[in-house]
């Protein structure tokens, strides 16, 4: 049974990390900080300030709203923990990511690398085997997403998916189509979200 729908408060941010990412990546990441922000919508984040992820939060933080970041000890140094925000250190990836899906009631991905598919795999494997309902909203420029959407289709095509999940997901193209995206689905607490601590 689902809950009545709730205000949404805050947004996980996945996203990647390299500074040589293309500037357009760059400038996108700083404009999604500046709406959560004007939305009133907490960022919680990988706690780096390098790459699209410094990008978000400074834009964010700058623009005064919230942020908290969630940072492994070993990537203090190498991702530049971004320390005039609030922020968490943990112990390993694994409790990041599990704090992250705690502390946040919808996702937003933006492009990224190799960590970005990881999240954004398991985030929906969770979403498949119906232990969340959260709102997901990839940005999608320049179709960045599609090889990894045609990747999840071939997978229902070969009946190993069902096709319900390529629902699982809202994919726009423009930065301002994002907070509009997760405004319209809202915060959906779920019962058996408890389910997902006992699978991390």
């Amino acid at each position: 049974m689902r809950r009545h729908r709730q205000r949404l408060e805050s947004a996980c941010v996945f996203c990647g990390s390299s500074d040589e990412a293309d500037p357009e990546f760059l400038s996108a990441a700083r404009g999604v900080g500046k709406a959560l922000a004007d939305a009133g919508i907490k960022l919680v984040y990988g706690g780096g300030g390098v790459g699209l992820m410094g990008a978000t939060a400074r834009a964010a933080h700058e623009a005064g709203g919230d942020v908290l970041g969630i940072i492994p000890t070993f990537l203090v140094g190498a991702e530049r923990a971004l320390e005039t925000v609030e922020h968490i250190i943990v112990d390993n990836m694994h409790e990041r990511k599990m704090l992250m899906f705690q502390r946040s009631d919808s996702f937003i991905i933006l492009p990224g690398g190799i960590g970005t598919l990881e999240e954004v795999v398991e985030l929906l494997s969770w979403r498949r085997l119906d232990l969340h309902a959260k709102p997901v909203i990839f940005y999608n420029p320049r179709g960045f997403w599609e090889p990894l959407f045609k990747l999840f289709q071939h997978t229902v095509d070969e009946r190993l998916t069902p096709p319900e999940f390529m629902q699982a997901w809202v994919a726009v193209p423009t930065v301002d189509e994002i907070v509009p995206a997760l405004l319209a689905q809202g915060a959906e607490p779920y019962p058996s979200e408890a389910a997902v601590g006992r699978r991390g």
